[in-house]
């Protein structure tokens, strides 16, 4: 009876794998990840079953996008778009692969204040959420509770005691540690919490490669955050494995706002089934810097690897310079190729990332990438004044843009993640200057691959492997 039953859920498990090679071939996003899957699946099946139904999906199936299913949104959408179209000749590059990306029209009428590092974003963060009259909208990667995720809690649970609508959305794998006591405090006051344990959203056995990385904060539909902080006491500085953390978000006004409105809007109505179109403010006015830009929101649900599109439409922009900044460097080959041809045509080409180890594997995968794009001119600068965590990049004087994309394939096809573009010289100057200060901080990597320590020479070409996942 034990040899039957063994028996069967071995032939069970071989012929999944048949199956799931088969579905790999027709649904991954890349030939190499086809091949990659159907190689393991066949060959090692009683391993790689259990693996590809945790990581094995390529598409998110079933997200619901709002902007494009909902005639009240698309008709307000076209409206804004005419409303606040940018005049002629105010936008220095061709944006339309951009706004293919993202599914929006680039919008006039925009402010932006740079916030760099947790003090300066928090004390902005504090003094918008301090002055909300009718609703905030919260979301981050990683809420924690600690010091500054309790702090936030204060002004959450204020801003609610005084009839603010307060609605907090954290992703499942990012704040997977956070307490049960820390969201019942919240409820109790009030807060209305986008339930990670509940049925809809990334469930999280099958999904759990799946993430929301986005960060999301929107005031009365008149002012947004967006960048690359967490609420966590990292953030600010306080975690002494890291030292000073260096981070960059964005304060906005103006259009974009309403953008950035409706990517949360799809994000909560994928996780409660509730749509908030007509509880919002979608007049957002006009800021003084009448500044185009426009928010690209990219992840698994699109039908283009909009990811990558979104970092090689920059590149292929630049004609003086473009510097990127990201924690990672775990690209795939066609943002490789744009890097390398670039540099040929002469751009300067910079990339900063840290020098400190956060995660291993992609800090080691990192070290495989940067021969490869050295060897043509691309200057690899490494942060040494702490962890930087930071997602910015500037094309130009004409492009500046601050969100939470990393270069690594993970935030190419696995994440949701929303970056603004800032169509403007003056944020671009600024932008410029301050990754300018970054790489000040910063040793300029000068040794090959072959110079490295024998752990890295090591470990690099095997955390290539697994950069698909990273």
């Amino acid at each position: 009876m034990f040899f039957a039953i063994t028996s069967t859920l071995a032939s069970l498990i071989v012929l999944s794998a048949v199956f799931f090679a088969f579905r790999a071939a027709h649904t991954a996003r890349t030939p190499q990840g086809a091949l990659g899957w159907a190689i393991f699946l066949l060959s090692a099946p009683f391993f790689a079953v259990p693996l590809y139904l945790f990581l094995g999906h390529h598409r998110y199936r079933g997200y619901l996008i709002t902007r494009r299913k909902t005639e009240a949104v698309i008709a307000g959408l076209k409206a804004q778009a005419e409303a606040f179209a940018p005049y002629p000749d105010s936008v220095p590059v061709n944006v339309a692969p951009f706004e293919y990306c993202a599914g929006l029209p680039t919008v006039r009428g925009n402010a932006a204040d740079l916030l760099i590092d947790g003090q300066a974003t928090y004390d902005a963060v504090f003094a918008a959420l301090d002055r909300a009259e009718t609703y905030i909208l919260f979301q981050v990667y990683i809420l924690r509770d600690d010091h500054l995720g309790n702090a936030l809690a204060d002004r959450l649970l204020a801003a609610a005691a005084r009839g603010v609508h307060v609605r907090v959305m954290v992703d499942t794998v990012g704040s997977l540690r956070l307490s049960r006591s820390f969201t019942d405090r919240l409820s109790a006051g009030g807060v209305q919490i986008a339930e990670r344990r509940r049925r809809r959203g990334p469930r999280f056995r099958f999904q759990i490669n799946y993430r929301n990385h986005r960060k999301t904060i929107v005031i009365d539909g008149q002012i947004g955050f967006t960048g690359g902080l967490n609420a966590a006491d990292e953030y600010m500085g306080r975690d002494p494995t890291y030292g000073p953390w260096r981070d960059t978000h964005l304060r906005v006004e103006g259009p974009i706002v309403s953008q950035l409105q409706l990517i949360y809007v799809e994000d909560w109505h994928w996780m409660t089934g509730e749509l908030l179109l007509e509880d919002l403010n979608w007049n957002s006015g006009t800021a003084g810097d009448d500044m185009p830009a426009l928010l690209v929101p990219t992840g698994p649900a699109d039908a283009a690897e909009t990811g990558t599109m979104l970092i090689f439409a920059a590149i292929s922009q630049a004609r003086e310079r473009i510097w990127l900044a990201s924690p990672y460097f775990v690209p795939d080959i066609d943002v490789i190729r744009a890097l390398r041809h670039a540099a040929l045509r002469g751009v300067d080409v910079r990339i900063l990332v840290p020098d400190v180890i956060d995660h291993t594997l992609p800090w080691l995968a990192a070290f495989a990438y940067f021969d490869t794009i050295r060897e043509v001119g691309v200057r690899v600068f490494r942060y040494t004044d702490g962890f930087m965590h930071q997602k910015a990049f500037v094309v130009d004087d004409r492009i500046a843009a601050v969100g939470t994309t990393n270069l690594d394939s993970r935030s190419f096809r696995l994440n949701f993640e929303a970056m603004v573009l800032m169509f403007d010289d003056d944020m671009a100057a600024r932008v410029s200057l301050m990754l300018d200060r970054d790489m000040g901080r910063a040793i300029e990597l000068k040794k090959s691959l072959s110079e490295q320590p024998f752990w890295v020479r090591q470990g690099a070409p095997v955390a290539r492997l697994f950069s698909p996942l990273l």
